[in-house]
Formats: structure tokens, sequence, C-alpha cells
């Protein structure tokens, strides 16, 4: 089953290219996007990388969480689900 990643604190020049060639050298890399504000803007220093296995997740977070990648130390953590409904628990 794959596991979606945080990768936080980013360069804003890193692409999605890059982290998928770094993040490749720890498993199988699925998807690997960069988030940019909308309107396709400038680069919001944060993305995410989907791998193949949870244990590629694993690895990947051991080897690169707090590793220095384009001058900037980045923090990689599993992805939390976005609860869309938490919006609407204070409407009446």
């Amino acid at each position: 089953m794959s596991v979606r990643l945080y990768v936080g604190n980013l360069s804003f020049e890193a692409t999605g290219d890059d982290l998928r060639e770094v993040f490749s050298e720890t498993g199988e890399v699925e998807e690997a996007i960069i988030v940019t504000r909308p309107g396709g803007g400038r680069p919001r220093g944060f993305g995410f990388v989907t791998m193949a296995s949870e244990a590629d997740g694993e690895e990947a977070i051991k080897q690169l969480d707090g590793q220095e990648i384009a001058g900037r130390v980045i923090r990689v953590n599993v992805a939390k689900a976005r609860d869309r409904d938490s919006d609407n628990d204070n409407e009446a």
C-alpha cells in the first residue's frame, strides 16, 4: 500500500523532479509534487511525495528527515489527511 509523505522547508527553487530524484534513492516513488500558490504561482516551500509502499515511506523518513537539501534542512513525515468536514462542524 502506498504512503503519502509531507516534505517541508523546501527551497523555493525545488521542483517535483528534484523531489523524485532524492526520494527515489530510498525507494520507489509514485508521485512527487511541489505545492504552488493558486494560479500556478510561486512555490510555497513544501510538497508531497507518494512512495510505493509503507516500508519505502519509512525508509525515506529515516534517511531524509532533517537532511540538508539545496541549503535547507527539510522535514519529512507521513502526510495527514485533510478533514474537509471539520470546517462545517461549527455551522448550526
